[in-house]
């Protein structure tokens, strides 16, 4: 009876899907996510955009990676969200560099 109170009280926890913008800090991710909203004087759509700072433990992972984040309880001053899943990888990850190749552009 407990364990199926648990699991219904976690769906209700709020959830966005976002692109991992920067994974420069320890244990953190910048997940940038964005929405399509009607301006609300022309009507018009525009894109709006807002970055949440997520713990991920493993550090899976990397910038580019269309990711879940999941509502918690405050973690640091920033950080009130966890990964929860990564959605889909990105082929920019892998790619090298033209720092790592040492071309001189």
């Amino acid at each position: 009876m407990a364990a199926e109170q648990v699991q219904e009280h976690d769906s209700h926890k709020n959830e966005k899907v976002g692109e991992v913008v920067s994974t420069k800090m320890q244990k953190t991710i910048v997940v940038q996510v964005s929405r399509r909203v009607p301006h609300p004087l022309y009507r018009r759509i525009v894109m709006k955009h807002k970055k949440f700072y997520a713990h991920d433990e493993a550090s899976t992972a990397r910038v580019g990676d269309v990711v879940r984040i999941v509502e918690c309880r405050p973690l640091s001053k920033l950080k009130r969200w966890k990964l929860g899943e990564v959605i889909r990888r990105s082929a920019l990850a892998g790619a090298p560099q033209p720092a790592d190749l040492d071309v001189k552009v």
